[in-house]
């Protein structure tokens, strides 16, 4: 390997100092180009035919190169795509003879905007085909309080657009009073289970449960706004989201960013063994904004204040739990969306409109997208 790059530096410098020197014996500048371009060409057809010669060595090390450089590239490219799933645009607009009404109606739409930031990262609102195609054969667990509940159904709507009659039954099957739900789409082989856990410690007994089989594909989860009302006491709650990481940290594979406080894992299989079953792809789906002064109980009014809800959310950050602060669970950001969808969005400061839960089923959708590394 030595020998070829030597000989490649010598090549150059003979390209290079050789029509210096014709230059230096004032020879014409058509004939100095004319001897220079020659000399080229006949370098280059000299290396190409001695080619087979060099050391396989140099070829490999260039191709790994230049494969280390493109995923690094591409991985950072995912990272940022991933950071401005959230960046949505809202579009809300009077209906027709809404002034007349004692409390006005608005149409509500939202869209990515076309930036240049985003635009490397071609968002797409998933169409039913589409996300069954994605979506295909998985099984996909949603958990939690009544947020939860709200996103499984809009996932529902969109994977069952074509058929109002199984989408009318599910809903009212999905919403019966702190009930756990089950059903199978057989057309494309995805099952959903919606799983009532109100509670953080709910849900690290749902995980628990996982070790001892194998985890769902698609795992969505939340708790807290039920924290907050019966409980109110954020260090507690602080203290079960860090139990739970430690229980969803034991369903993936070991890795040094989520092993700092002892939550991670080390495989311990031989190299003859199988190899462990794909981790699941993971969701938290934070608080929604509070709008205190709509809730719709004296006692939500008196205890789930911006205070205690700030509170909370620096907790959640805390307890490592989420992606963003190193953690393994993708923040699918209510707080945001429903923020930015505001007080028109919502009738008891706490549950939203449809577009706001459709529009984090899509946020999910781009994101496994981009993990997957799939393009539609």
């Amino acid at each position: 390997m030595l020998g070829t790059v030597q000989m490649g530096m010598m090549a150059a410098l003979v390209v290079v100092l050789v029509p210096m020197g014709m230059a230096g014996w004032h020879l014409s500048r058509n004939k100095m180009l004319f001897f220079s371009g020659a000399l080229f060409i006949s370098l280059a057809v000299g290396v190409h035919l001695s080619s087979p010669f060099f050391p396989s060595s140099l070829s490999s090390l260039f191709v790994s190169s230049l494969s280390s450089a493109a995923v690094v590239v591409f991985d950072s490219r995912r990272h940022s795509c991933l950071s401005l799933l959230h960046d949505v645009v809202w579009n809300l607009t009077l209906t027709p003879n809404s002034s007349s009404l004692s409390v006005p109606h608005y149409r509500k739409s939202w869209s990515w905007p076309n930036s240049s930031s985003s635009a490397p990262c071609n968002f797409q609102t998933l169409s039913r085909s589409d996300a069954s195609d994605l979506l295909n054969g998985s099984w996909i667990v949603v958990a939690g309080d009544s947020q939860a509940r709200l996103f499984a159904l809009s996932l529902l709507r969109l994977l069952l657009a074509d058929d109002s009659q199984s989408f009318d039954s599910a809903r009212t099957d999905l919403f019966k009073r702190h009930s756990d739900y089950k059903t199978l789409i057989p057309e494309i082989g995805v099952r959903l289970d919606f799983v009532w856990a109100p509670y953080a410690d709910n849900l690290t007994d749902l995980v628990a449960a996982f070790r001892r089989r194998s985890p769902p594909d698609v795992l969505v989860m939340d708790a807290g706004l039920w924290h907050m009302l019966r409980v109110t006491n954020d260090s507690d709650y602080g203290r079960s989201l860090k139990r739970l990481r430690d229980s969803v940290v034991s369903l993936i594979p070991f890795s040094p960013d989520l092993a700092g406080d002892g939550g991670g894992r080390r495989s311990s299989l031989s190299s003859s063994s199988p190899p462990p079953p794909p981790a699941p792809h993971l969701f938290w789906m934070g608080m929604p904004t509070l709008i205190n002064s709509m809730l719709n109980t004296e006692e939500k009014r008196e205890k789930m204040t911006d205070e205690l809800r700030g509170a909370y959310d620096k907790q959640l950050w805390k307890s490592k739990l989420l992606r963003q602060s190193g953690g393994p669970l993708l923040m699918l950001d209510i707080e945001s969306l429903s923020w930015n969808c505001g007080v028109h969005c919502t009738e008891d400061g706490m549950h939203y409109d449809v577009p706001v839960y459709e529009a984090t089923v899509q946020i999910m959708l781009n994101a496994l997208l981009i993990d997957s590394h799939q393009k539609l």
